[in-house]
């Protein structure tokens, strides 16, 4: 059988997961830019740490390790935790993704929305993890939301050109 690649279909879904969880990192640059500058534009009041930090702060202290880390060691946590869940959720992305018939920014940018809605107002504040968005200032919500959406659009065209890859 020449010329025929032997592929599993599990093999297939190992590369879209890595795929995937690839181009969610990649998205979590720019969302990470976004959240920064955005946060530079905040009235002082509203100036507290960001989400990431928060949830990382709160994990931490759960878990009994946050007065066992230095500062440079909670920012690295932070970041690390950052990047691995837009990762994670890059690779979810991916799975489904061909599945909807709509343009991949269109698709990406959706992704993001719901992933902050069900991050944000669902099971981050159901776990007691952080306070619901609607117990957020208004401007700090609509700097997530645009930050989510960063990544939701670059998600959606990292994804298709990742795997339009495999396609040539």
């Amino acid at each position: 059988m020449r010329g025929i690649r032997a592929t599993s279909k599990s093999d297939f879904s190992f590369r879209k997961l890595f795929k995937g969880a690839a181009a969610g990192f990649v998205a979590t640059v720019p969302m990470s830019i976004s959240m920064l500058v955005g946060w530079r534009l905040l009235p002082k009041r509203e100036k507290y740490p960001l989400p990431p930090r928060l949830i990382t702060e709160e994990i931490t202290e759960r878990v009994g390790m946050e007065d066992r880390m230095s500062e440079d060691e909670l920012v690295g946590l932070t970041v690390f935790s950052h990047f691995g869940y837009g990762a994670l959720f890059g690779s979810i992305y991916a799975l489904f993704s061909e599945r909807l018939p709509m343009h991949s920014s269109l698709k990406g940018g959706l992704a993001g929305l719901a992933l902050w809605a069900g991050s944000y107002l669902g099971w981050l504040p159901a776990v007691g993890i952080l306070r619901p968005a609607t117990r957020h200032p208004w401007r700090r919500n609509l700097l997530m939301i645009l930050a989510h959406l960063v990544w939701g659009v670059t998600l959606g065209e990292v994804t298709r050109k990742l795997i339009t890859q495999d396609e040539k």
